[in-house]
């Protein structure tokens, strides 16, 4: 402890994030303070920290998730619990290959020149380098996450976790591999899940082809906006009810360019309003079409391959083509055969891959899926049946309507980076062997020729284990046993099908519970203007950058106040700066509270509220009603809630209020040690209660503090409520003190008044009981409203010539001469009133004419008349404050 006061900043200087945020981090760490205890018997509180992917370094939206889950934790293990906040990072799989893909393209250099082996070094050293990007980070974040337990989502042991529930759910015929229509990239050559697919609507063409009907009677009109992929046609469908395809139904059609007979069938999915109302059938390329293939049992042709080019099933006058090239070739020829009818402007739904923004392409392909409806289910029941709630409640309606609607989860993808599937194929009997270790030979043949799929798994299989992967499943840890479930998963609303769901299905599934008890699910961060933040708008806001200027206290405090649940976060430098000038009010107000102490205090415990003066009485109540708050908020997830009731005790009632209130009896010896007390007492539960919020600032201030037996604040005791200190008078009498001034000093404000000048109040109250009270305190009314004096009666008074303002227990009377010259007043009224009539005479005129209205651009004209309006609202208080200053009084 001697050796941590030595290196404390000295309150004598303005407060400096930098001086001291690094060194309590160590100091944390040091002392071991972040990690959980397996052997405890407290009551374990459980995060399971999402893991950020590898790709780079980490934003604000990562920052946010950093200082929700820190208040919690900290607010938590002050409460005495067990806390585990488990960290670790994602490898991310098609994100990481493609950034390090990226880094390799600036060499000239191809995943496919390194071959796989040396490509997944590379791939390993980039996780290493930006592993310990993110975690300083995260550090300076202030996170007080338990390192000794991070994971990896391919560390070795999470490896393992991977196969063991690949190879259950595959003998559980829950996983099965098969020839389905799947979204592929053609960028990164892989399958996607329908999470993975961004749908954005683009302006297109709708193009009208003729196929002519077999038998010569004429052509049958289809609409399409992707003509290339008539190659792989097997159908025209129409509505089974439209009348003008009737006597077409179940006759031959030949597809043209290709020639091959298709039928025309009916399908109540179609939509008669869609185009002609007669459709092309391609099951090989869309996925209603693929829902419809399969029920009229049609073949399945896929003309492109997992580059997005034409294959060989296109024809030798397409194969090889880039489908965008080919489109146009297709449609040449067409219209060379006089088949291409019309083209139209047309708004198309596209997908996009969700990491390279490339335009997907549908395309049948042998994949691994996983039956989700089985893993649902329970899922579904889970929340249904409350054993898990969904924070804010909004996202439940919305989690039901994804999960009963579920399709099978395609979990292979064509790239290297990633869980290798655990599935061999024998060349000799195309047997397929799955398995936990590597086999050295097919399960069913015997023979050795065997060879591991080359496609690794989704990165969401591996992190949907993360609850249980991490704390030693499959074994039957300690940790499994105390950490499962977590107590919170806080994430982002964005992944609540990415992730949650999928954590929900397999936590249910191998453990028999759910992973965790409740889901909060945190807004996006945008900037000022409630945009999204990117870097071609240049509105990015660099967590780190913004560390550096005004400290991690002052961003997190900032984000958590800003954290309303279901809204988004509009963020700007403004706000944290000031935050950061709450920061420096706490830190001149721990100055005060050392400079008024005794060099001999000893501070002693408060045992009751009795016979304490009202001052110290009103403070207290309010000190453990906003602790009241504080938990219950907190409670509730409302952090940002909690974060307000602090903020305002803190700077308006501690602040503002009580240190100006104490500044007399400070000086009385015979309140001075009393004072000194109470206000010490106030000001250490009040760090308590700032530190899951402010970490870094309470924990220095707490070292300045004559606490010599309190360790570190990290771990002492999150303050309860306590009834016994509540007093409702002295909160009521008080309030009347600061009604009081506040409405001296609104008129002071209000008439300019210099903060130099004194002036002089009369107070007329209604009952003569609070005038003992209020005299009392004349010395601290007089210094606090600025006055010279004050005087306290019950009789009315004359209010000729007087400023009156009305207050809940009387009115206080304040001369104008003391304010103002009342004739020169009077005469700067008059002058303003003139020049803003003129403005609305002219202003009005303008509005009137026809030409300008109907002419002049509408932004023009509404700013003309918001403008109009604005005047007359100001000519209106302008005659209210001469009729006040012409009349016998002035009532405000």
């Amino acid at each position: 402890m001697t050796k941590i006061m030595a290196t404390h900043v000295s309150l004598d200087k303005p407060y400096q994030p930098k001086d001291i945020e690094e060194k309590w981090y160590q100091f944390w760490m040091d002392q071991g303070y972040f990690k959980a205890n397996a052997n405890s018997k407290k009551r374990p509180f459980v995060i399971m920290m999402p893991p950020p992917n590898i790709t780079g370094a980490l934003h604000l939206g990562h920052a946010l998730t950093a200082f929700i889950q820190d208040v919690l934790i900290r607010w938590k293990r002050m409460q005495g619990f067990n806390t585990l906040w488990l960290p670790g990072s994602d490898h991310a799989g098609i994100a990481t290959q493609n950034v390090v893909e990226k880094e390799l393209s600036k060499e000239n250099i191809s995943r496919h020149t390194l071959g796989r082996e040396k490509f997944l070094e590379r791939v390993w050293k980039w996780r290493e380098d930006y592993g310990r990007i993110i975690l300083t980070q995260q550090k300076r974040f202030g996170a007080s996450c338990d390192w000794s337990r991070e994971h990896f989502t391919m560390d070795e042991q999470l490896s393992r976790a991977v196969r063991e529930v690949f190879v259950s759910l595959y003998n559980k015929n829950l996983i099965y591999r098969g020839n389905y229509l799947i979204n592929g990239c053609p960028r990164c050559e892989s399958a996607l899940s329908d999470l993975e697919v961004n749908h954005i609507e683009k302006q297109g063409k709708l193009w009208h082809l003729k196929y002519p009907l077999e038998d010569g009677s004429g052509f049958i009109i289809v609409a399409t906006t992707r003509p290339e992929t008539m190659l792989g046609d097997t159908a025209v469908a129409v509505h089974p009810k439209d009348p003008r395809y009737q006597s077409l139904i179940g006759k031959t059609v030949l597809l043209p360019l290709v020639q091959r007979k298709i039928p025309v069938v009916s399908d109540k999915t179609v939509d008669p309003k869609f185009g002609t109302g007669a459709v092309k059938i391609t099951p090989g390329h869309d996925c209603n079409d693929f829902e419809l293939g399969q029920r009229h049992a049609l073949p399945m042709i896929s003309v492109l391959d997992e580059k997005g080019r034409m294959n060989e099933n296109a024809g030798s006058a397409y194969q090889g083509l880039d489908r965008f090239k080919a489109r146009k070739k297709v449609l040449e020829d067409l219209k060379a055969q006089s088949l291409l009818e019309k083209e139209e402007d047309y708004t198309v739904t596209l997908g996009h891959c969700d990491r390279c923004e490339t335009i997907v392409e549908p395309r049948l392909s042998t994949q691994w899926f996983v039956k989700a409806k089985p893993l649902a289910k329970p899922a579904i029941d889970a929340i249904r049946k409350k054993k898990v709630k969904i924070i804010p409640a909004g996202w439940t309606k919305t989690y039901f309507n994804w999960m009963e609607n579920i399709k099978d989860w395609c979990i292979s993808r064509q790239i290297w980076w990633g869980h290798r599937i655990p599935a061999w194929h024998c060349r000799k009997c195309q047997h397929i062997t799955v398995s936990v270790k590597d086999p050295a030979a097919c399960q069913k043949c015997k023979s050795q020729e065997i060879f591991q799929d080359p496609d690794v798994l989704d990165t969401w299989f591996s992190s949907a284990l993360w609850p249980f992967s991490t704390l030693g499943w499959p074994q039957k840890t300690k940790d499994l046993k105390l950490f499962y479930p977590s107590t919170v998963m806080e994430t982002g609303f964005d992944i609540l099908f990415f992730w949650v769901a999928r954590m929900m299905m397999m936590g249910i599934h191998f453990m028999k519970k759910p992973p965790f008890k409740y889901v909060y699910l945190h807004a996006m961060v945008r900037d000022a203007k409630g945009q999204k933040m990117s870097k071609s708008k240049g509105n990015v806001i660099d967590p780190l950058n913004t560390i550096e200027s005004y400290g991690a206290d002052a961003l997190r405090f900032t984000m958590i106040s800003l954290a309303t649940q279901g809204r988004d976060i509009k963020l700007s430098e403004e706000r944290i700066a000031g935050y950061r000038n709450f920061i420096n009010k706490i830190w001149n107000a721990t100055r005060f509270v050392r400079m008024n102490l005794d060099s001999d205090f000893k501070f002693k415990e408060l045992s009751s509220p009795k016979n304490l003066s009202l001052v110290h009485q009103w403070i207290l109540t309010r000190f453990f009603e906003t602790t009241r708050e504080t938990n219950k908020f907190l409670e509730e997830y409302r952090l940002n809630e909690a974060a307000h009731a602090v903020y305002h005790f803190t700077w308006h009632e501690f602040c503002d209020w009580y240190i100006e209130l104490i500044k007399i009896p400070l000086k009385d010896p015979a309140q001075k040690s009393e004072t000194q007390h109470v206000m010490m007492f106030v000001l250490r539960e009040l760090l308590k209660l700032l530190h899951p919020f402010l970490p870094f600032v309470t924990e220095e201030l707490w070292h300045q503090l004559p606490l010599s037996h309190e360790k570190s604040l990290i771990i002492a005791s999150f303050p309860k409520f306590n009834s016994k200190w509540v007093n409702p008078k002295a909160k009521k009498e008080i309030q009347m003190i600061i009604d009081l001034v506040s409405q001296i000093r609104n008129v002071r404000g209000e008439n300019t008044v210099s903060p130099s000048k004194l002036i002089s109040a009369t107070v007329v109250l209604k009952e003569k009981k609070n005038m003992n009270l209020l005299n009392s305190y004349s010395e601290s009314i007089k210094n606090l409203a600025k006055l010279s004096q004050v005087t306290w009666q019950t009789e009315p008074l004359h209010t000729q010539n007087r400023v009156v303002v009305p207050l809940t227990f009387g009115e206080v009377v304040i001369p104008m001469t003391e304010l103002f010259n009342v004739e020169e007043e009077k005469k700067r009224l008059q002058k303003e009133l003139m020049k803003i009539e003129e403005d609305i005479t002219h202003l009005n005129s303008r509005l009137s004419q026809a030409s300008f209205v109907e002419r002049a651009p509408k932004e023009i004209v509404q700013k003309e008349k918001d403008r109009f309006q604005e005047l007359k609202s100001k000519k209106e208080k302008l005659e209210e404050s001469l009729k006040k200053i012409t009349s016998n009084g002035s009532s405000l």
